[in-house]
């Protein structure tokens, strides 16, 4: 399943290269080294309105930042004994929301040595029907309506709720949705240039926070009884 989301949403990429005059091959390596849809996506955009080299050049890193606490926070679970820094620098390359989150809520249960297998086997499948979907969208682009090819880019953050909603054991987590939900179209009509940052930042933290809170309290509380 994560397999086919991901292709229907780089088919919409794939199509979106081809409208913005790039080649096939701007997709295939931006796909290859980068792997981050939305940073692919606003690279694109950006070329396409004739900005600067370093104004996309920003504008990718700061959407991909996201990626950093995500390997962060993945690389410890993945060390195991005897395991060499370079298998976790090849891990790292591909780290993403979707293998990210499936790692997240696997390794745990894997024993040590498993993990690291187990992830690269899950993103480099994901990773290759990536790059197939980008090759094929470019050169079926015209053979849909324009509007079909940008519902397909919006598939993968559909997906990634529903992968998070899943876990609805985690409060933290569903705090952090239904905060989100709420908070982020509120922010866009006041900083529609700056409401996904501030968003993710507002909802994540007051998640957090409030899940931190609400534990000391269950832990006050059973304590008195």
């Amino acid at each position: 399943m994560p397999a086919i989301v991901l292709g229907a949403s780089f088919l919409g990429f794939g199509a979106l290269v081809r409208e913005a005059g790039l080649s096939p091959w701007h997709g295939l390596l931006s796909t290859a080294l980068g792997w981050a849809l939305p940073g692919q996506v606003a690279m694109v955009e950006l070329y396409a309105a004739g900005a600067s080299l370093v104004a996309i050049l920003a504008a990718v890193a700061l959407t991909n930042a996201r990626l950093l606490p995500m390997t962060v926070s993945l690389m410890p679970l993945l060390r195991a004994p005897g395991l060499g820094r370079s298998a976790l620098y090849l891990a790292a390359h591909f780290v993403a929301v979707t293998g990210w989150a499936a790692a997240m809520r696997q390794a745990p249960r894997l024993p040590a040595p498993a993990r690291l297998p187990y992830f690269l086997g899950f993103v480099v499948v994901i990773w290759a029907s990536s790059l197939a979907a980008t090759a094929g969208g470019y050169h079926l682009a015209g053979a849909v309506p324009a509007e079909v090819t940008l519902g397909l880019v919006f598939i993968n953050p559909i997906y990634f709720m529903l992968v998070f909603a899943a876990d609805a054991r985690r409060r933290a987590r569903v705090l952090a949705l239904v905060l989100g939900a709420v908070a982020g179209p509120s922010l866009y009509l006041v900083a529609t240039d700056w409401s996904l940052l501030l968003t993710g930042l507002l909802a994540g933290s007051l998640a957090f926070f409030g899940d931190r809170w609400w534990r000391r309290k269950q832990s006050v509380g059973g304590g008195d009884g």
